[in-house]
C-alpha cells in the first residue's frame, strides 16, 4: 500500500449545543493540515463522510471544510456516505485516488452533528439506515434489530447479557484515559449488567449500557502518497484495507456468523501478510456490545459462541495480548455516525506514533480498525503500522 496518514485531528465527541456541524468541520479541517504542516493549496482532493439522513437541514456538505481554510477552495470535493461506516468510506475513497495516482496529498474530514434533533428523530433517522421495506417500516430500529441479534445468540450460545455488560464495563474503563471522549466514568461491571432506573432496558435484552451514544462530533486525516512522506514529521502507512458488502435485508442472513466482518478481517490480514497475534491493538465498531462480542468470534479471537473467553481470560483488555478499544469505542468516546470511521483512523495513527496520552498502549507496533455500516453489512477493516 502506497497511502500514509500524515496528520491528523480529533474534537472531543460528546453535546456541543455551541456548535454547528459547520463549526465541527472547520475544526477538525484547521487542526488536520495544521498537524500535518500544509496549507488547503497543498491538498488534491476532500473528502467528507457524512450520515446526515435529516439530522440537519443541509444535504450538500462536501464543500463545507473549504470554511476551515479558504485555500482549499478549488479542491475537488466529495461527500461519502454508506451508513455508520460513511468515516471509513470517505479513506477509502482517499486511497483509492491517491493509489490511481490522480492526486498525491487529499484530506478526508469525518463529522456529525446528532443532538440538534430529539431521542425519537435520531431513532427514527439511523433505523432508515436499514432495509426500509421490511425493517423500517415495520417499526424496527437499531436497537430492535440488535436485540434480535441478542436473542438469536441467547438461543444458540446461552444468554450473553453479562460478557456484554463486561464490554461495556470495559470500555467506559477506557474511556476514562481518553480526554475526547463523551462519558468518561467508569461505570463498572455490576452497573452495566444490572437492569434499573439508571440503566434501563432500551429493548428486551438490551440495556442502556449496551448502546452507544447519540454525539457530536468530528475527525480529519491528512493522507499522502509515499513518494511524499519524507516531507513530514510522522507518518503511518496503511499496509492493508478491505472491504465486503452483504445484502441489506436481515431475512436469508445468519446474523450471528457475522460473515461480512469475518471476510474483511481475514483479507485485510491477508494482504498484510499478518496474523491476529502480530496486532497490538483494534478500535472495533461497537455500537451494540453485542457487536463487538461477535466481532470476538469474526476476527478469530474465540471460537462461535464462546466470545467471552476474550474478556475471561483478559485478552481484549488495556493491559491484555491484544486491547480491544482501548480508546472506549463507541460506547464511552460516541458515535457521531460520519466521524466514527475517522476518529478510529486517528486514535490508531496515535497509538502507533506514541502521541495518545493517557491512552498510550506500550510501543504498540501494528493496529486494526473495523468500522461497521448497518448490522453487518458494510463492512471495512484497515491494518495500520508508523513509518516514522
Amino acid at each position: 500500500m502506497t497511502v500514509h496518514i500524515v496528520g491528523w485531528s480529533h474534537t472531543r465527541f460528546g453535546r456541543h449545543d455551541d456548535l454547528g456541524f459547520e463549526d465541527l468541520v472547520a475544526q477538525a479541517t484547521r487542526a488536520a493540515l495544521a498537524h500535518a504542516g500544509i496549507g488547503g493549496s497543498a491538498i488534491g482532493g476532500v473528502w467528507l463522510g457524512q450520515l446526515n439522513g435529516g439530522f440537519i437541514p443541509d444535504i450538500f456538505c462536501s464543500s463545507m471544510p473549504i470554511q476551515g481554510d479558504p485555500t482549499l477552495r478549488w479542491a475537488p470535493a466529495t461527500r461519502v456516505e454508506n451508513a455508520c461506516a460513511s468515516g471509513s468510506a470517505a479513506v477509502f475513497a482517499a486511497c483509492d485516488a491517491i493509489e490511481s495516482g490522480r492526486i498525491q496529498l487529499a484530506l478526508v474530514v469525518g463529522a456529525e452533528k446528532m443532538c440538534g434533533v430529539d431521542g425519537g428523530e435520531v431513532t427514527e433517522i439511523l433505523s432508515r439506515a436499514s432495509y426500509c421495506p421490511d425493517e423500517a417500516a415495520n417499526g424496527l430500529s437499531f436497537p430492535g434489530i440488535f436485540a434480535r441479534i441478542v436473542s438469536a445468540y441467547r438461543q444458540r450460545h446461552g444468554d450473553p447479557s453479562a460478557a456484554m455488560a463486561a464490554i461495556a464495563a470495559k470500555n467506559h474503563r477506557n474511556g476514562t484515559r481518553n480526554p475526547l471522549a463523551q462519558i468518561r466514568r467508569d461505570l463498572g461491571f455490576e452497573f452495566c449488567n444490572t437492569v434499573s432506573p439508571a440503566n434501563p432496558l432500551i429493548e428486551p435484552g438490551l440495556r442502556k449500557t449496551d448502546c452507544s451514544l447519540v454525539s457530536d462530533g468530528a475527525a480529519a486525516v491528512v493522507l499522502a502518497h509515499r513518494c511524499r512522506v519524507p516531507e513530514f514529521r510522522r507518518a503511518v502507512r496503511i499496509r492493508a484495507r478491505s472491504q465486503h458488502n452483504d445484502r441489506l435485508p436481515m431475512a436469508g442472513r445468519d446474523l450471528l456468523a457475522f460473515e461480512g466482518p469475518q471476510r474483511t478481517w481475514l483479507s485485510a490480514l491477508g494482504a498484510a501478510g499478518c496474523g491476529l497475534r502480530d496486532l497490538s491493538f483494534a478500535e472495533v465498531h461497537d455500537c451494540f456490545t453485542i457487536a463487538e462480542l461477535l466481532t470476538y468470534e469474526a476476527m478469530g479471537l474465540a471460537p462461535s459462541g464462546r466470545g467471552s473467553d476474550a474478556l475471561e481470560d483478559g485478552t481484549v483488555h488495556f493491559d491484555g495480548t491484544l486491547p480491544i478499544n482501548p480508546s472506549g469505542g463507541l460506547k464511552a468516546k460516541g458515535h457521531p455516525i460520519g466521524a466514527t470511521g475517522v476518529s478510529m483512523h486517528a486514535l490508531a495513527a496515535m497509538q502507533l506514533t506514541g502521541s495518545a496520552g493517557e491512552m498510550q498502549l506500550p510501543a504498540p507496533k501494528l493496529g486494526a480498525v473495523f468500522n461497521m455500516g448497518g448490522a453487518a453489512v458494510a463492512n471495512y477493516v484497515s491494518i495500520l503500522e508508523a513509518v516514522k
